[in-house]
């Protein structure tokens, strides 16, 4: 026996192997067929967490000998543009998905974001215990 979640809303129940191949597929197959519209917040998400990435921690590398002032008025513009995506993105994503699922997407999409910048702009090593303390 293996255990499975069926859907979001309901308990976690325990599944026979045939039973948890079967919902695997029919997961797969959902995922496969999701449209655009259901794809488009997932992608605003994601460049609104670039952007607000940028806003949070691009100064420690970039503006690091800037005035605090000029680096918070440079902050807020750049977490402009994250408004300018996250906005729509839960506007749009919120009739695909539901208000906790839109939550946790934006939450996962942050730590890949921010592990991404980590190592490609900051040039920080990616550690281990840094997935377990998410």
């Amino acid at each position: 026996m293996i255990y499975a979640i069926c859907k979001p809303s309901l308990p976690s129940r325990v599944l026979n192997n045939e039973t948890a191949n079967q919902q695997s597929f029919f997961f797969f197959r959902r995922l496969i067929i999701m449209n655009s519209s259901s794809i488009t917040p997932l992608v605003f998400l994601t460049i609104s967490n670039v952007f607000m990435t940028f806003a949070w921690y691009g100064h420690l590398k970039s503006l690091k000998e800037s005035p605090l002032w000029i680096v918070i008025l440079i902050s807020w513009g750049v977490a402009f543009f994250e408004y300018c995506f996250q906005v729509p993105a839960n506007r749009l994503g919120s009739e695909h998905y539901s208000l906790p699922q839109l939550k946790i997407i934006q939450e996962v999409l942050t730590m890949i974001v921010f592990a991404g910048f980590s190592v490609w702009y900051m040039k920080m090593p990616l550690k281990l215990d840094y997935l377990w303390a998410s």
